[in-house]
């Protein structure tokens, strides 16, 4: 599906033929990024090549704070309409996926302005005109206060409070407590006058009428407005963005403030009228936004784990180290307790990709009635992809050793960020909770692989029943645990059932990334690109089933024999995705401008910490006494012949004479004792 905003914004650095077939490259980056690549990413990844978004070197928390608001002003001037943007869930998630490994804390404001700030008042009061051009042109800044103190993944439960005032037609926000104050919205004046959308509890005639958004201005240029108080937040881990504490003083706003719909409105006649009438479900259609809100999430660790994985595979193959023998020099890719895992991060950030574009397409293309299980893959997928890109980035890291904690090489940001993605529209482990209460009651109690035996693992389709078998156990053992469980305990009920039930909610992602994988390869034509994507899920599938093995033993779905031969399939799937891995990276995409702001993507990555003052500069600029000082600096007119051509001119016979010479009389100078094969290292008696 092509994204109507960035139609217009078709051009990329990479230059096709469309004449000629697509290379490998072509067909996996289609592959990663769904089809319309150009269309859908192609203005994303060419701003962020451009000079205002190319990696500032150091600089306070405060000033790069700025820059991040900054460069939002800069992204806001290049799009066509700040709306469409709004409106448009892939060129949201595009833009999570290219700027959140550049600048988190810009995709941070960028994502709650244009998702759920300006998203949720274009959502609401469709047939209402509001002024947004504040918003569009980013005189104002947005953003959303929904978490509270007290009140996280309960956001239902929130205690602000929105009381109609009949003579003033309009609302009182009021702050009741300490824990009823909202939770690290960016609401400080840094980047200029705020306005944010509030969740607040509706209260009309002393009835409660549950959660709502109020549009609210927070602050000036310089500080909070009347009725309202900001406070700046301990610095959070990662990149700065000015999380605060904000809370309200008897706030007013007109009846307009109300953000309106289906879920209900306050009328002419002073009254509440709602088409919803339970409230949870009136929270919930209030803050749809949400949804949006977790895809991005999921694109935005897609796009750090990839970034990542190529810094550490580039680092790999130019950080030369000893071989077996002193003289030689290898690249630490070469040793499989490197390129392993690696290359099965590969074969996850493949994964998570095809889940995320799955889940995308799913939702947007859900009915009314299948709605619900859309909107629970992308929760799923959006825990999955975060948790995972989480294993990659910091694998990726420990590979790159001391310098990946250097930030300059741009990985400290993104093992800190994840973890803001991890918790972002809601905390992972919650939203998987909710997802697995749904799916144990929901999934069938029979077996689709119940009649399947043993198969051959070499068999894609075998191995994706093993998927699916794996599901089934985890769940079925929830469900004996839940009804083996006391009656009259709800909550000891579920506690039963929890663990087992979390496990199946994971087997069901790795499960639905595998067929993501299956569909992909079955749209690629034969050749190398459908040879390497079906390597990439071999590795994938068999990691996973070998996880798994002892209850697909258990359950008969594998033979003793083929858990054994498990270990060794992993290795051999592992040797074949590890020597293609440093070609597809390629297929990522990232432009060459962007990976040289990081020096270990780099073979001159030493250059980068060359010290103009250093010894080895002095001896270049003013010469030493001796040989040194003559071979460095020749007398004027003369011309010394390069090493490599004194060594031609001698001949083979020449330099093999001298190697030997040279090994001969060195041996006899530093011989010592040798110890033969047949004896003790310890000292004789």
């Amino acid at each position: 599906m092509s994204s109507p905003f960035l139609d217009r914004y078709c051009v990329v650095t990479v230059t096709t033929n469309d004449a000629a077939s697509p290379s490998t490259n072509d067909l996996l980056t289609a592959v990663l990024y769904g089809p319309n690549f150009r269309q859908e990413h192609g203005f994303w990844r060419r701003l962020l090549t451009t000079e205002p978004f190319r990696r500032p070197g150091g600089g306070t928390p405060d000033e790069r704070l700025a820059l991040s608001y900054h460069r939002l002003r800069i992204l806001n001037n290049a799009l066509d309409s700040g709306a469409r943007l709004a409106a448009d869930p892939r060129a949201l998630a595009a833009l999570h996926e290219w700027l959140g490994p550049v600048d988190p804390a810009l995709t941070t404001v960028a994502g709650i302005h244009y998702n759920l700030f300006l998203g949720s008042l274009l959502d609401h009061d469709a047939d209402t005109r509001r002024d947004v051009s504040d918003f569009l042109a980013l005189r104002r800044v947005g953003t959303f206060l929904c978490t509270e103190v007290a009140h996280g993944n309960d956001a239902a439960a929130i205690e602000t409070t929105a009381t109609y005032d009949r003579e003033r037609d309009g609302f009182v926000l009021h702050t009741p407590h300490a824990g009823a104050q909202k939770f690290m919205p960016n609401t400080s004046p840094a980047g200029g006058p705020k306005s944010g959308v509030v969740a607040a509890r509706l209260l009309v005639d002393g009835a409660d009428h549950g959660v709502f958004l109020f549009l609210a201005p927070l602050t000036d240029a310089h500080r909070a407005l009347p009725g309202v108080r900001v406070r700046r937040l301990p610095a959070r881990m990662g990149s700065p963005v000015d999380h605060c504490l904000t809370s309200f003083d008897r706030c007013f706003v007109p009846r307009e403030a109300l953000l309106a719909g289906q879920q209900g409105r306050i009328g002419d006649d002073g009254r509440f009228h709602s088409e919803v009438p339970n409230r949870r479900r009136r929270f919930l259609t209030s803050i749809g936004r949400v949804t949006p809100g977790k895809l991005s999430m999921s694109a935005c660790a897609v796009g750090s784990a990839r970034v990542t994985l190529a810094i550490a595979v580039r680092y790999a193959g130019h950080r030369m180290i000893s071989g077996s023998r002193a003289t030689r020099r290898i690249p630490v890719y070469a040793h499989r307790t490197h390129h392993g895992p690696l290359a099965g991060a590969m074969a996850t950030v493949y994964a998570m990709s095809l889940l995320h574009r799955r889940a995308l397409d799913g939702w947007e293309s859900a009915s009314e009635t299948g709605r619900d299980e859309a909107e629970r893959l992308v929760a799923v997928a959006k825990g999955w992809i975060t948790w995972q890109a989480r294993d990659v980035i910091v694998e990726c890291r420990e590979r790159c050793g001391a310098q990946g904690l250097l930030e300059n090489n741009g990985m400290t940001e993104l093992v800190t960020g994840i973890e803001g993605a991890i918790t972002a529209e809601g905390d992972n482990l919650a939203v998987h909770a909710k997802a697995a209460a749904e799916m144990v009651f929901s999934a069938t109690d029979r077996d689709p692989a119940e009649a399947d035996g043993p198969g051959d693992l070499d068999d894609p389709a075998f191995l994706g029943r093993l998927f699916a078998a794996v599901e089934h156990l985890w769940f079925a053992r929830a469900r004996t645990r839940m009804s083996a469980a006391p009656p009259g305990d709800p909550l000891g009920r579920w506690n039963a059932a929890s663990s087992a039930a979390l496990r199946g909610v994971e087997a069901y992602a790795y499960r639905q990334a595998d067929e993501a994988y299956a569909a992909a390869v079955a749209t690629l034509p034969q050749g190398a690109a459908r040879e390497r994507l079906t390597e990439l899920r071999r590795l994938f599938a068999l990691r996973w089933i070998a996880r798994n093995s002892g209850d697909l033993l258990a359950s008969g779905r594998l033979t003793a024999d083929q858990v054994t031969f498990l270990p060794d399939a992993v290795e051999d799937a592992t040797v074949v995705v590890a020597d293609h891995t440093p070609a597809l990276v390629a297929t990522f995409a990232l432009p060459e401008r962007l990976m040289s702001d990081w020096p270990i993507a780099g073979p001159r990555y030493a250059d980068v910490y060359d010290d103009p003052e250093g010894a080895w500069h002095r001896s270049r600029r003013a010469g030493i006494r001796g040989r040194a000082a003559e071979f460095r600096r020749p007398v004027c007119g003369s011309r010394r012949r390069p090493l490599r051509e004194k060594v031609a001119a001698l001949g083979t016979r020449g330099v093999l004479l001298a190697y030997w010479g040279t090994t001969s009389v060195l041996s006899r100078w530093f011989e010592k004792p040798q110890v033969s094969v047949d004896e003790s290292v310890r000292r004789k008696a």
